[in-house]
């Protein structure tokens, strides 16, 4: 098992870190979190033409039809930004639910949008009594004639207040399995989105009041959607873990040149042994994130039952990418924490992506439950 990139993956990690480093230099960052779009418009478009939007999208359907490796490299280059914007939750969240839930012509109808990035999705399922899993859905929708009719709301969202649609997990009857996705417009009369503040990046709540939503917007079938959706978050989730990789790198990397450059009492901070055992420490996170995330996609590329890894990858990388910035900010003390500085901008993502797919205690639990079923069998 050779996890190392090969040369074609680091010439393109290569180009996206020369296009943000020369289009989104770190203090550009910091000005967009503090907009209420938080992300580029140019950015954004250049994301669609290189074709970052598309990576996992198949080419009938306008995309590149890349291997989940190739893919997680651009995204780990994103998150050495770290890059703001809906790249994850459009081009691939909402685009893996689309190709494995919907019915052809849904895929026709969308993918290709989202490839162009000509439309932005998301996906909403968590609601205000939190937990991660289709188990928490409890919003039910009522039937009027060709329509559905929504109230309530999802939290949680990440990059609602940019979307034009939102898949929105629905309870269609009593059953475990009795899960509805709708393809929800949002510009829909009745429904709103709210940004959450606090150590939230781009996460919103979005509010259902008697928002007719027409039957057409179901993906797939009422029902049947679950071992559908459990294999589009199983694809999903290691890029998302390659973002944090990306950051935890960053974080690294920023540690390690203020160890060099910071003197005190005549000498650099990184010759003392305490600010060594902070950065041995962030060095062990990261490392353990990187090599379980490239582990899953190596599975994933190659056909292999990537399950269990795939929730140890989430796990560790949550864990790790939070961990990492807490040892960074031991490092740089009263200076890390300096807006204008950016390393808060990687800790602020740290909290938020923590939960972003399920918590680590989530997916310990499943991991759990796997063990348990394998000494079983």
């Amino acid at each position: 098992m050779d996890l190392s990139l090969t040369e074609s993956q680091q010439l393109l990690k290569q180009s996206v870190e020369d296009f943000i480093e020369r289009e989104a230099p770190r203090d550009t960052l910091v000005e967009l979190q503090q907009t209420e779009r938080g992300f580029n418009d140019t950015i954004w478009k250049t994301a669609a033409e290189t074709g970052w939007l598309g990576m996992l999208i198949p080419e009938q359907y306008g995309g590149g039809g890349a291997e989940f490796t190739d893919a997680a490299v651009v995204y780990e280059a994103l998150g050495h930004a770290p890059m703001p914007g809906p790249m994850f939750s459009s081009g691939v969240l909402s685009a893996q639910i689309i190709q494995h839930v919907g019915s052809e012509e849904q895929r026709q109808r969308h993918l290709p949008a989202i490839a162009s990035g000509e439309v932005i999705c998301t996906f909403a399922l968590t609601e205000p009594e939190y937990r991660w899993g289709l188990h928490g859905v409890r919003m039910r929708p009522r039937e009027d004639g060709e329509h559905y009719v929504l109230d309530g709301a999802k939290l949680f969202v990440y990059d609602a207040h940019a979307a034009d649609y939102v898949i929105t997990a629905v309870r269609t009857g009593d059953g475990e399995d009795d899960i509805g996705l709708l393809m929800v417009d949002t510009k829909t009369p009745g429904i709103s989105t709210r940004r959450l503040g606090g150590f939230t990046s781009s996460e919103s709540e979005v509010i259902f009041q008697n928002a007719r939503v027409p039957k057409s917007a179901l993906l797939g079938r009422p029902g049947g959607v679950r071992n559908a959706l459990d294999r589009a978050l199983m694809n999903a989730t290691p890029l998302l873990c390659a973002y944090q990789v990306g950051g935890a790198q960053a974080v690294f990397d920023l540690s390690v040149k203020y160890s060099r450059e910071r003197v005190q009492f005549g000498r650099p901070i990184g010759r003392f042994q305490f600010v060594q055992n902070h950065i041995v420490q962030l060095v062990n996170h990261l490392d353990a994130a990187r090599w379980t995330t490239y582990e899953a996609l190596w599975k994933l590329d190659s056909g292999r039952e990537a399950t269990v890894s795939v929730h140890l990858a989430k796990a560790v990388t949550s864990e790790g990418y939070r961990e990492a910035c807490d040892y960074a900010h031991e490092v740089h003390a009263g200076t890390g924490v300096m807006r204008e500085y950016g390393l808060t901008l990687f800790t602020r993502l740290s909290r938020s992506l923590y939960h972003a797919l399920g918590e680590p205690r989530y997916h310990r639990k499943r991991l759990a439950d796997l063990v348990a079923t394998i000494a079983v069998d």
